[in-house]
């Protein structure tokens, strides 16, 4: 079972995007995720006319190692870390460390 999933709302604890907020849209397998908001990079990019893609600088995101996001707690407003924890049915949920709560209500 994965610590960090799509749709998280996750806080960078490492880099130069220390400190921002933002929701994970993409998770990759080699451990790297795509953050909305974080780790933009500037790419020049030749245009496609026959596609209607203009040339330019663009700006897009890029992804991030996954060990320097944390879970964010909006209960305690900070970073947490992610537990898992089995139910009596056998089932598998995700926790948060500080408060023994579901991540996934």
């Amino acid at each position: 079972m994965q610590k960090i999933k799509r749709d998280d709302d996750i806080i960078v604890i490492a880099g130069r995007d220390k400190g921002k907020r933002g929701s994970v849209t993409r998770t990759m397998d080699d451990g790297r995720v795509y953050v909305s908001g974080v780790n933009m990079v500037k790419r020049h990019t030749k245009g496609n006319p026959q596609m209607g893609q203009p040339g330019g600088i663009i700006e897009k995101e890029a992804p991030i190692q996954a060990s320097n996001i944390a879970i964010y707690n909006p209960k305690a407003q900070k970073a947490d870390r992610v537990g898992i924890k089995t139910l009596e049915d056998g089932k598998k949920v995700r926790i948060f460390k500080s408060t023994g709560e579901e991540i996934d209500g």
